[in-house]
């Protein structure tokens, strides 16, 4: 059976889709899939061992100059290649008009996707052949999870999902594996960011207890941020820009992970690594980290993220460390 799912972005939702795909595989031997994702994104489905072909997709970049002569034939080449297999089935897991508009529509196979009342919008619905009602209030994870086993016909299984991936790198681990915490800092809003003095707090503590700190980046902002935090600690190490699989290896490798919340959050759930994730005017309940040791820190009241102290997170660490 050869299925084709669209699932563009985010990072995070992407990462929560693998878990359905391993359900798929337990469930019906030999299925396998083709992704349609966001070019950025475009190295994570390949991690799962279902996968055959990514397909990868730039509506993000395209949309900027979409009548651009590079952008129309960037277009044309992706659609002969969508076009160049007939589905068993395909999974519409995005439910946004953009994705079955400039995607989903153009595969060919029977289209299955959630239904209007389930969908994150409905007009999507109207390029789908079979429509399905996914609960709206259980995690994105399970509603993913649901959608599939709707669509490819079997039980949804009771038990937690299982991402598959960590696998693809426990052979490649760095050789320091083991003895370091990463500190994922850099999130897209300002009201995401813990303060930096408290990042500084924090190290201090996990670095008298002999764990070595990496900190990863993507930005500029972000590379200047990590210096901060790095300086006057020789345990502290801002890592090179590395490509996503690099990172994914950093982050396989960590005694512990702490983040804010970011789509590297959720890969280090889907690593099966210990992970604590900052949460501030986000609520986790249903988008949170998915997986074993994943740890969720509010403030004690209210949504700031300044009220989250480094006490409280070192308190945490030594919770999960004592597991």
């Amino acid at each position: 059976m050869q299925v084709l799912i669209v699932k563009t972005s985010s990072m995070g939702d992407v990462i929560h889709t693998l878990p359905a795909l391993t359900d798929a595989m337990q469930a019906i031997p030999g299925i396998r899939f083709d992704w349609v994702v966001e070019e950025n994104f475009s190295q994570i489905p390949g991690w799962h061992p279902a996968v055959d072909q990514v397909l990868p997709v730039a509506i993000r970049r395209w949309r900027k100059h979409w009548f651009g002569m590079q952008q129309r034939e960037e277009r044309f080449r992706f659609r002969q290649r969508l076009r160049q297999r007939e589905y068993d089935a395909i999974i519409d897991a995005q439910g946004l008009i953009k994705s079955a508009a400039l995607v989903t529509r153009l595969a060919r196979g029977t289209k299955h996707g959630a239904d209007k009342s389930s969908v994150r919008e409905p007009f999507a619905c109207w390029w789908y052949d079979k429509r399905h009602s996914v609960p709206l209030q259980q995690h994105a994870v399970e509603r993913t999870r649901e959608l599939f086993a709707k669509s490819l016909g079997y039980e949804k299984p009771a038990t937690r999902g299982d991402y598959a991936i960590a696998s693809h790198f426990i052979h490649d681990l760095p050789e320091d594996a083991g003895e370091y915490m990463v500190f994922l800092h850099s999130t897209t809003r300002d009201n995401k960011h813990w303060p930096e003095e408290h990042w500084q707090a924090l190290i201090r503590r996990v670095t008298r207890q002999g764990y070595a700190v990496k900190l990863p980046w993507g930005t500029d902002a972000e590379y200047q941020r990590a210096t901060r935090l790095a300086a006057g600690s020789d345990q502290v190490t801002v890592l090179p820009k590395l490509s996503l699989a690099d990172v994914a290896r950093e982050l396989a490798g960590a005694k512990v992970i702490i983040s804010v919340d970011t789509g590297l959050s959720h890969l280090a759930a889907a690593l099966d690594r210990p992970n604590i994730t900052l949460y501030g005017p986000t609520d986790p309940g249903l988008i949170g980290g998915y997986g074993k040791n994943q740890i969720a820190l509010r403030p004690p009241a209210g949504n700031d993220m300044g009220d989250i102290t480094a006490d409280a997170v070192d308190k945490t660490i030594q919770t999960l460390l004592d597991c």
